[in-house]
């Protein structure tokens, strides 16, 4: 029997729905992943929910910590981790892989383990691999818990730009010139790969954009402008994920667009645009989360490339069988057409995050988008769907 279809005692009838907010992870994400839990712990309505607040530490340990989201901020341009706040160095959290039961049980070495209570929903805010690429939403299909944000498959295809640009073709979503080199590909015929990387530059121009397929945040991306720091961007590459993408520059404007999975379906934010950040090469990680870089939202579209542009964004949500929430990001070319870059199943949600000043732009506010996501989640079924 589900646990969705198990009776409840008057007890749980009565509680309130009890949501455990999963962050940290062992991606190079990590950090970002804290700050963004500290952002939805602090949004999260109380008189509504329990809070949970579960962390993943950067060798996988899942640890309790404690609900002080002020602790959870990047400090001295140092990004704040699990280890810090997790109650216990040796202590670990389970959750049962039995759909029958959601209990969460605590245990630390010689000590009986404790029933932390039952989980109704989980909002996992882990960012890049062993996250939000599909691995903890199998665990948590198999626990029958549900969850905020897309499923398996959804979740994997966001997190592989390979598999990613691959959907979006076959769907007829417009991408720009890209190609794949594979871990035995690099490590059997390293100079092939190379010659095939200098041939896509001989075609497309230089420069070009090294980056891991499965990671996020704009990590491990190194713009190159010519043949000389082709292999420090590989290496840099590699650090993250042996399978790394190789993409043309696309001279145009930075547009992003938010989708949102409403009672109806899922509908578009108004779009915002990331303006050149002249004190970076591109729109890297520490211009995104250290320096603060400022988008303008809504961007300065017309009429008509604000529907195209909102248009493609709920056709890739779609198109990769999305569920909750998705920021999808485009180039808009100087020939006026949009391409498509990528999309994020579990975007930022810092407070300088694009996702919620979208939809707080939109209509929606990061109170209210917190709670819609829960809620959508809480009235989703786990399993097939």
């Amino acid at each position: 029997m589900s646990s969705e279809n198990l009776p409840q005692s008057p007890e749980q009838q009565l509680r309130k729905p009890r949501v455990a907010v999963v962050f940290g992870g062992r991606s190079s994400e990590h950090g970002i992943s804290v700050v963004t839990a500290g952002a939805v712990l602090n949004a999260i309505d109380r008189t509504k929910y329990d809070v949970l607040p579960i962390g993943i530490t950067t060798d996988g340990r899942w640890a309790l910590t404690a609900d002080e989201p002020e602790r959870m901020a990047i400090t001295d341009r140092k990004m704040p981790e699990v280890a810090q706040l997790a109650e216990s160095t040796e202590g670990a959290v389970v959750l049962s892989v039995d759909p029958g039961s959601r209990e969460v049980v605590y245990s630390e070495p010689g000590s009986v383990p404790k029933a932390l209570g039952e989980v109704d929903v989980v909002f996992p805010v882990l960012h890049g691999p062993y996250g939000e690429d599909g691995t903890l939403q199998g665990l948590l299909e198999l626990s029958g818990v549900p969850y905020v944000g897309a499923g398996v498959l959804a979740s994997a295809v966001g997190q592989d730009k390979e598999y990613m640009k691959r959907v979006f073709l076959s769907f007829g979503l417009p991408v720009g010139p890209y190609l794949v080199v594979r871990p035995r590909e690099w490590d059997n015929d390293p100079s092939g790969a190379r010659k095939r990387i200098v041939d896509f530059a001989g075609d497309h121009g230089w420069p070009l954009f090294i980056k891991p397929a499965r990671a996020g945040s704009s990590i491990g991306i190194t713009k190159v402008d010519d043949l000389s720091g082709l292999d420090e961007a590989i290496e840099e590459a590699r650090r993250h994920d042996p399978k790394f993408l190789v993409e043309s520059l696309l001279r145009g404007r930075e547009i992003e667009c938010g989708v949102l999975e409403f009672e109806d379906g899922p509908r578009a934010s108004v779009p915002a645009e990331i303006p050149p950040v002249t004190s970076h090469d591109f729109y890297d990680f520490e211009a995104k989360y250290i320096d603060s870089a400022s988008g303008i939202v809504p961007a300065p579209l017309s009429e008509e490339q604000t529907a195209e542009v909102q248009r493609l964004a709920v056709e890739a949500f779609e198109a990769t069988s999305c569920e909750g929430l998705v920021r999808a990001d485009f180039f808009l070319t100087e020939d006026g057409t949009f391409v498509i870059n990528e999309i994020n199943t579990l975007p930022g949600f810092t407070p300088i995050s694009m996702y919620p000043r979208m939809w707080q732009e939109s209509g929606v506010s990061y109170q209210e988008l917190v709670d819609r996501l829960i809620q959508a989640a809480l009235s989703r079924p786990t399993g097939l769907r």
